[in-house]
């Protein structure tokens, strides 16, 4: 899967398990919180019962002509009479807490019924229940809950990766389309590229008329079209191509590649400045690295403007390529490694050379920097 349809699955499947997630906590909320009351009001209802059955206690007490009275006791229920002013009388409860006007409360994992006694039995105005609240049930609710958010999330989640797989596939198959059609033509362009050169060299070597302003036109067109096809066919295969790596002297790489790019460079009369450090080994695969620099000097020429210049400076920790060009935006430096990107569109070019830099830079575990201003320059560094 490519970088543009991992980005917009990725895209897509945050905004709609976001939406989703969000939708079902909002639910699930609400019904959590119906079925949390309604289960405080189941116990509720029995504390209602308990407090019936007391004061029922109670009036019998206050009927009896025993001299000795028993205070009516409920198991896991602690009750309290209070007289007419709320001040406590007798009870199991041990709580003197301010009696709310409230009929129920809770409070420190407790529930409270208070009740009116009338008539008032033994003296009692206000009876006040107290029970542990039951947390089984609410537990339970809560695990149900959790449970419910956990396997819908599972549930939308795998729909939403097949949603977004069937919402790329047209992309997927364009792009499938069109590597198909790279492949082919590339495959085509490959033999009368290395005919034209081929043909040029022998002009040059043996030909009685020698270098003119003709042959370096077809030369700098068919090198161009020469490092296009090579970046095509790497691009088509994914750059899973196995990697040779052999010890490169970089120092005398990059000017074996300026020889090559030298006719390009005089058609726009561009200055040439070296610093190059001596004997920069690098463990290397050779092609990943004529693909690196070649791309990196292309891009300097093309980009340049006419009587502009270009540096290459190398030491044994990185390369930097500097140009006097047309600059790249400030909002366009992030995304210009990005495949099909291009800093100006009245240069020619497919907008895949940083791209394919960017993938080589990544694949050595390299540090690429690009600073740029428009119309004063470019400056790229890679670092190993």
């Amino acid at each position: 899967m490519l970088k543009s349809e991992k980005k917009s699955l990725v895209r897509f499947l945050l905004i709609y398990l976001g939406s989703t997630f969000l939708l079902f906590s909002i639910t699930a909320w609400v019904f959590y919180t119906s079925q949390h009351h309604h289960l405080l009001d189941e116990q509720r209802d029995g504390m209602k019962l308990d407090a019936a059955k007391i004061i029922g206690d109670l009036r019998k007490l206050h009927g009896s002509y025993e001299k000795t009275l028993q205070y009516p006791v409920l198991p896991l229920v602690d009750s309290s009479i209070y007289d007419v002013d709320k001040n406590y009388i007798f009870g199991t409860g041990s709580e003197r807490i301010f009696m709310s006007a409230k009929e129920t409360m809770y409070y420190e994992k407790k529930l409270y019924y208070l009740s009116e006694v009338q008539p008032y039995y033994l003296g009692a105005a206000y009876l006040l229940l107290s029970k542990e609240l039951n947390e089984v049930p609410i537990q339970n609710l809560q695990r149900n809950v959790l449970q419910f958010i956990l396997a819908s999330g599972i549930i939308f989640a795998l729909l939403g990766l097949f949603l977004g797989r069937l919402f790329i596939a047209p992309m997927r198959e364009s792009m499938e389309r069109m590597n198909r059609f790279i492949q082919d033509t590339t495959h085509e362009l490959n033999t009368p590229i290395s005919t034209i050169l081929t043909n040029i060299e022998m002009l040059e070597t043996f030909g009685s008329c020698g270098k003119n302003a003709e042959l370096d036109r077809i030369e700098i067109a068919s090198k161009t079209l020469s490092r296009i096809y090579a970046d095509l066919t790497y691009l088509n295969l994914n750059h899973q191509h196995c990697q040779m790596l052999e010890t490169v002297n970089v120092s005398t790489f990059i000017k074996e590649r300026m020889h090559y790019f030298n006719s390009m460079a005089m058609n726009k009369q561009l200055k040439i400045e070296m610093d190059i450090e001596e004997n920069v080994i690098l463990e290397i695969d050779k092609n990943d690295l004529t693909r690196l620099i070649d791309n990196l000097i292309s891009n300097a020429i093309k980009y340049n403007k006419k009587e502009g210049s270009i540096t290459l400076r190398l030491r044994n920790s990185y390369l930097c390529v500097q140009d006097t060009g047309i600059g790249i935006r400030k909002q366009d430096l992030d995304s210009i490694v990005c495949r099909f990107r291009r800093a100006n569109d009245s240069e020619g070019g497919f907008g895949i050379g940083l791209d394919i830099v960017s993938q080589i830079v990544e694949s050595y575990a390299f540090t690429l920097t690009i600073e740029s201003e428009e119309r004063k320059g470019t400056k790229v560094v890679v670092k190993w």
